[in-house]
């Protein structure tokens, strides 16, 4: 895996599959969420640089363009915002945005692994980490997600949480190459979730 900024200070031998065996993280005394095997570990001026190794991998940049320091400081940190650790190694990060209107009210999440991280079900897990943090303690009962449509793992891998296609949203997002791309609505309820 490419070395990123661990936030406990020390680096880890082995690759995640190695990893992913380990027990379940404690997290205990912090504002982290544990997952059955990463922490999503709420994000600081330290998570900047492993941020930018992610999302300028060439199989992440393509879904995640046109993100700088600065851009990466103004909407990858906050309250809102958490680095995905394994083994207290920056893998990924996830963030989410919440509608607060009582009539419309629900979360929207969106999540970026490193690829070295990718089909180990590291994702599912930091999914269903938040997920179940955005039902239980913030009390949404429906969450979205808007991957590319074209971005066939990603879908998967929303789907084995318990995420439903709704609709395509035609020309939705501005891709990498400059030109407009659909992406792919989906939806989990909470009386639906797996997890």
């Amino acid at each position: 895996m490419t070395p990123t900024t661990p936030s406990s200070g020390h680096t880890h031998s082995g690759n995640a599959a190695t990893l992913r065996s380990t027990a379940a993280p404690d997290t205990t005394g912090t504002d982290a969420l544990a997952g059955q095997t990463v922490v999503l570990r709420p994000t600081g001026a330290q998570h900047v640089d492993a941020f930018m190794a992610i999302l300028q991998h060439p199989e992440v940049a393509k879904w995640w363009g046109g993100y700088d320091l600065e851009r990466v400081r103004r909407e990858l940190l906050g309250p809102n915002s958490y680095a995905i650790e394994l083994a207290g190694e920056v893998i990924g990060l996830i963030i989410f945005h919440e509608e607060n209107d009582p009539d419309y009210r629900h979360a929207g999440i969106d999540i970026a692994l490193h690829p070295d991280a990718h089909g180990q079900g590291l994702g599912a897990d930091a999914m269903r980490t938040l997920v179940r943090y955005l039902f239980g303690r913030r009390g949404h009962h429906r969450i979205v997600i808007d991957p590319a449509a074209s971005n066939a793992r990603a879908i998967r891998s929303y789907e084995r949480v318990g995420f439903r296609p709704v609709g395509v949203m035609r020309q939705y997002e501005r891709g990498s190459d400059g030109t407009w791309h659909d992406g792919l609505l989906m939806d989990l309820l909470r009386d639906e979730f797996r997890g």
